[in-house]
């Protein structure tokens, strides 16, 4: 049997199967006997009269359009109805109040989290649509489920695996259908919006959780603690061949073992089983001159505000699927179809090692306190180093436009083998060694809220405590002018810092010997990517709340000129800047925050770093 059924097949014999009062086979041939078979296994398994027809939208449309919202949820609900290996949840709802489905598949019926994780399974989690115009993986991971729990030609895919399917993540924007959502795109005629209800990118959201959808799928996570993830997307950029194409996180960023894992056996697996079934499988990154492949591929790890990014930080390996846009829906839905059926063939055969090194991978994490280790935060791409490659590409015509004067990138139709580099070398710019614990005041709310949708574990202090910490002054901080995601995010210059503190009563301690120590850096640490200071939760340390008149500031700065003579010449030495010579109010401004009665505190971050911990706070 093919790896991958095409639709017309699916038709034809959906029409054969209704006529004898069946589900729909999907080989191409049976003899009667092997009908009447089929049909008395599908009745034994729940599936009778009236739900006989498993045709998707999809499949009826010969692969031009997809399911809406409310017919997804129906034909998951009769999933749920005609099997007991399948059951259908909302695990949260949106902004606009739809349900986000979730649909669980076990062969033993193990609809919990708990009883799942007993029987020694890999959780796989695998979700589509969180850009709702590229929806690929929803049609796919359908036909999929159908395959393994109501036909069950692929039931040995849940021999030793449980499969959490999200067919549509981002459920607003899904219904936010028109024929031009996708200009980049082939299909399908109704595709979906890429942000939600809130014009939030979910895909940037993994971190600062502002989205209900974020949110909800957090505490998913955190329920099931999932063994492999799966994100499905389709490309923009270049245009080249390849139907599939993948990244899988395995940079300084991941557990080593968890990135030799999929470097060694996942990837050459599900490479090898694919060209199986008649799919070329290459790395997706971004092109180091534009649209044009011959300059090489670039790839990198990604920031946690991306879902790859984020699973790798929760020490679990993480998958990429960008099927390519130009590519018809058709074949970009059996693309991924074949990377995730090949993905579960993988994870059945090497399930317990996979749940072991995961498990290990969560003992080194929240060893990393007491060690040596240090936890890297930050990248940059090396262009000194690199490898060669094979590619298929096109030809490419790069001329200068009369219409805008750029670049206008123009392609062949015929595939052209290539060797290009690929740069992935990565040097570390920012790393920190994580102190016994974080103590967070109260008053930090919105930041202690975000650790609770983290799964981050802290108790908080009973009385009021003072005692030497370490922790940073930001300086310098400069918001950007246009919002991004919401936000006006900040840079700034970083300054350790030693002092003395009290807390108070309720101050948040985090202890970093857990699992998601890695997630408690990303979010603490200034330097990291997607610090919760980054995109402004604590923008009000930066600023002043006193102020000086003018002509009080005079009079006190001439006694400090007086007082200091080294105060002197480094006014002197201010002056030589014109700019500021030029401006009273940064000079009064310049001796005000010299004088005595400055404030002390602006910039100074609040979360403390406690590099030995006492045991009471423990």
């Amino acid at each position: 049997m093919n790896a991958v059924v095409g639709y017309r097949n699916i038709n034809a014999l959906t029409a054969r199967a209704q006529r004898k009062n069946c589900a729909p086979p999907v080989a191409p041939v049976y003899s009667r006997l092997m009908v009447a078979l089929v049909c008395l296994l599908l009745i034994a398994t729940g599936v009778g009269a009236g739900t006989n027809d498993w045709t998707t939208e999809f499949e009826r449309s010969h692969g031009r359009r997809t399911f809406t919202y409310d017919e997804t949820i129906e034909y998951c609900r009769r999933l749920d109805r005609a099997s007991k290996w399948i059951r259908y949840q909302s695990f949260g709802k949106s902004g606009e109040g739809r349900d986000l489905p979730l649909l669980i598949v076990d062969k033993n019926g193990d609809a919990s989290a708990e009883r799942a994780h007993k029987r020694g399974k890999a959780i796989v989690l695998v979700q589509a649509g969180i850009h709702s115009g590229e929806i690929d993986g929803k049609d796919a991971g359908l036909i999929l489920i159908r395959e393994m729990a109501i036909t069950r030609e692929r039931a040995h895919l849940l021999d030793h695996a449980t499969f959490l399917f999200i067919p549509i993540y981002n459920v607003d924007g899904h219904e936010h259908v028109r024929a031009y959502n996708r200009v980049n795109q082939n299909g399908p005629e109704n595709a979906g919006f890429r942000a939600n209800a809130t014009f939030l990118n979910l895909n940037r959201d993994y971190m600062k959780a502002d989205a209900p959808e974020t949110r909800a799928w957090l505490a998913l996570w955190n329920e099931w603690d999932p063994d492999f993830f799966a994100d499905c997307h389709v490309t923009d950029g270049a245009d080249y061949p390849y139907i599939v194409t993948y990244f899988a996180e395995g940079f300084e960023n991941a557990d080593p073992e968890v990135a030799r894992w999929t470097r060694e056996r996942y990837l050459p697996d599900i490479t090898a089983g694919m060209r199986q079934d008649g799919f070329d499988l290459t790395l997706y990154g971004d092109f180091r001159s534009s649209h044009d492949p011959r300059s090489g591929i670039k790839s990198g790890p990604s920031t946690p505000r991306f879902s790859t990014g984020y699973v790798t930080l929760a020490n679990r390996p993480a998958l990429l699927i960008e099927t390519h846009m130009f590519k018809d829906y058709a074949s970009r839905v059996r693309g991924t179809h074949s990377i995730l059926s090949r993905t579960l063939e993988t994870l059945n055969a090497d399930s317990g090692t996979l749940r072991r090194i995961n498990l290990a991978a969560d003992a080194r994490a929240a060893r990393a306190a007491a060690g040596a280790d240090v936890i890297p935060l930050r990248f940059e791409l090396s262009y000194a180093d690199s490898v060669m490659m094979d590619f298929n590409g096109y030809q490419v015509d790069a001329t200068k436009s009369d219409l805008s004067g750029g670049t206008w990138y123009r392609y062949g139709k015929s595939p052209v083998p290539l060797r290009i580099p690929l740069f992935s070398t990565q040097t570390v710019t920012a790393a920190v060694k994580l102190p016994a614990q974080y103590w967070i005041p109260p008053q930090w709310s919105d930041v202690i809220a975000r650790l609770e949708l983290h799964g981050v574990e802290f108790t908080r202090l009973e009385e009021p405590v003072t005692r030497a910490v370490s922790s940073y002054r930001l300086t310098k901080p400069s918001w950007v002018h246009d919002p991004f995601e919401g936000h006006h995010t900040v840079t700034f210059t970083t300054e350790s810092l030693a002092e003395t503190r009290t807390f108070p009563a309720g101050t948040v301690v985090v202890d970093t010997a857990q699992r998601r120590a890695k997630i408690v850096a990303g979010l603490l640490e200034p330097s990291a990517p997607d610090a919760l200071v980054t995109w402004g939760f604590l923008d009000s340390m930066f600023e002043a709340k006193e102020y000086v008149e003018s002509y009080v500031i005079e009079g006190i700065a001439r006694d400090m000129l007086r007082d200091d003579p080294a105060l002197r010449r480094e006014f002197e030495a201010a002056k030589r800047d014109s700019a500021f010579a030029k401006d009273p109010e940064k000079i009064r401004q310049w001796f005000y925050d010299r004088s005595r009665f400055a404030e002390g505190r602006v910039g100074v971050y609040p979360i403390a770093r406690i590099e030995s911990a006492p045991q009471s706070a423990r």
